[in-house]
């Protein structure tokens, strides 16, 4: 069974760095996409950045410039580098893997990201 395990969040101040990483215990194949994804208290899920089994990336506005997503050689990793935090960037953060064969979403059960003074 998949599970993916994401770490490195915690509480930082505003300004700060953290760097999320999430790895897939057990094999998965076929992997398209790896993102990452957070809510935040009382909103909604959204999309963070996500990076294609291409290597294409694409960002949310709210964090273009500021976080850098990646992944590791055998693309079973990914991490979301998150510089010059915002309060506003608090918020519970997942991670997010989509198969193709067969079609299957994994999802993390989230890491608590806290930027605050």
């Amino acid at each position: 069974q998949v599970q993916l395990v994401e770490s490195g969040g915690g509480l930082v101040q505003p300004g700060g760095s953290l760097r999320l990483s999430c790895a897939a215990s057990g094999s998965i194949f076929s992997i398209y996409v790896m993102g990452w994804y957070r809510q935040a208290p009382g909103k909604q899920r959204e999309l963070v950045a996500h990076i294609t089994s291409g290597g294409s990336t694409n960002y949310a506005d709210s964090v273009k410039g500021r976080f850098t997503i990646s992944r590791d050689n055998a693309k079973t990793t990914v991490y979301l580098q998150m510089n010059s935090l915002k309060p506003e960037d608090t918020a519970v953060y997942y991670c997010h893997y989509a198969t193709r064969a067969p079609v299957v979403d994994y999802w993390g059960k989230g890491t608590l990201v806290t930027v605050s003074p």
